[in-house]
């Protein structure tokens, strides 16, 4: 997911970008509501985090100029909190609106749900005779349904969403469980085997990375 990080507050840009490098996700930044507005008129960018009082520009301005096909996914960052800062926000379509001080882990838990709601998925998964029916949360071997339980089925999605890419177990946590989740590896490991017994014969599709957490590779 490559992000545009608008704050005319260095410190805040690096704050923001440090966990995003967690989450493997490509940054550029704009210190200012024009130089916003010339990147996203320039550039594709899939999520957007606009601080509102800003030099030359503020955030409002940026998003009434933007043309209508140049929107994205938006979350709307203040050091004002009052009513009818978010209500304008939220007539300008943004997506999220967070009062500073704001904590990093919420605002990274705040993109991925919003970009999450935003991706279209398939209604339906398969692999050779593993079919997954995304409308009915429902998982098959061989036309019969096996008994994932919740957690089991979200981890199975993710990482399936997610093919051929090595995910960490913090990436696991976070996303599958939330960010204010206070468990430790062992949760996803634990999580893992389980899943591997259910999925049976198709067990190896899930790997293990040595140092980082696990992956999802139909060619294993």
């Amino acid at each position: 997911m490559k992000v545009l990080i608008v704050d005319d507050e260095e410190r805040i840009q690096k704050v923001i970008y440090e966990y995003c490098k967690k989450e493997q996700f490509t940054c550029d930044f704009a210190s200012n509501g024009e130089e916003a507005l010339t990147k996203l008129n320039d550039q594709h960018f899939d999520l957007l985090v606009l601080d509102i009082m800003m030099p030359k520009m503020d955030g409002f301005e940026v998003l009434k100029l933007l043309p209508k096909e140049k929107r994205i996914p938006t979350i709307v960052l203040s050091a004002r909190g009052e009513e009818y800062d978010k209500l304008q926000g939220f007539d300008l379509d943004i997506d999220d609106y967070m009062t500073k001080p704001f904590s990093p882990k919420e605002l990274i838990a705040r993109m991925k749900a919003i970009t999450k709601r935003r991706i279209p998925r398939q209604k339906k998964y398969c692999y050779q005779d593993l079919e997954i029916d995304y409308d009915g949360h429902v998982v098959k071997i061989e036309g019969k349904p096996i008994n994932l339980t919740p957690k089991e089925y979200e981890l199975l999605c993710f990482l399936i969403d997610h093919k051929k890419m090595a995910i960490s177990r913090e990436q696991l946590l976070s996303n599958i469980w939330g960010y204010d989740f206070f468990g430790d590896d062992r949760t996803i490991d634990t999580h893992i085997k389980m899943l591997r017994n259910n999925l049976g014969k198709y067990r190896n599709l899930i790997i293990t990375v040595r140092g980082c957490g696990y992956k999802y590779d139909e060619e294993a």
